[in-house]
């Protein structure tokens, strides 16, 4: 943990030292624009104004991820670890956040709702999920940037935010993409007094006809 710890640090410094023209105020406000997951619930909202099942599903999805992972993280994770946050010393001053957050630095939340929502849509719809996947992956490298979160907060709380959207396939199956293709059709040789079938009755079925008082196999001879 301690050689994580010091790789963690180090990188964190690589990227507070970094330079990227014209990203420090693009940066800071996406990152502001995903607070209590705004961003996404923006998106959501979008794809279901588009129409269609799909997106639909894809939007519920995606903000039902967040809302599990969200969860996961503020009342269980990040209660249980008290990481510090990063020093803002190396971090220039035209990146820093009008309002710091106050609470542990790991995992990082924002990276978990990003990855959560990014995720839930992709398995419903994999055109909208790499629409949303760009913002998702410049959300969670923002926390980095700004210098609130070290890179394995955001590394976990991505994990996090994958976790619970696989989680609600549990309850919820994605629907396939494509239909289940249908077997081809065979001619059947008719059967004269029905000589020759064999017919099959799975008795802890039922029997399909709820107060019947004939059994299946006395109903199918009949």
């Amino acid at each position: 943990m301690r050689v994580l710890d010091e790789w963690d640090r180090r990188l964190f410094t690589r990227v507070a030292a970094a330079r990227v023209p014209g990203a420090d105020p693009a940066l800071r406000r996406l990152s502001r624009s995903a607070d209590h997951g705004r961003l996404w619930l923006g998106t959501a909202a979008g794809l279901a104004l588009v129409g269609g099942r799909a997106p639909r599903r894809a939007a519920l999805r995606g903000v039902g991820s967040l809302a599990i992972a969200s969860l996961t993280v503020n009342t269980v994770v990040k209660w249980s670890t008290r990481r510090p946050r990063p020093l803002l010393e190396h971090v220039p001053s035209v990146r820093h956040l009008k309002r710091q957050p106050h609470t542990t630095s790991f995992p990082s939340g924002h990276s978990a709702s990003a990855a959560a929502f990014a995720t839930g849509v992709a398995l419903e719809s994999a055109g909208y999920g790499a629409l949303v996947a760009p913002f998702a992956a410049a959300v969670a490298f923002s926390r980095v940037y700004v210098g609130v979160h070290y890179p394995g907060d955001v590394l976990a709380g991505m994990a996090i935010g994958v976790a619970a959207a696989a989680l609600t396939c549990h309850w919820w199956p994605p629907r396939p993409a494509l239909p289940a293709r249908e077997r081809p059709s065979a001619p059947a040789p008719a059967l004269p007094g029905g000589e020759g079938l064999v017919v099959f009755v799975n008795t802890p079925a039922g029997t399909g006809a709820p107060g019947t008082p004939l059994p299946p196999a006395e109903r199918l001879r009949g």
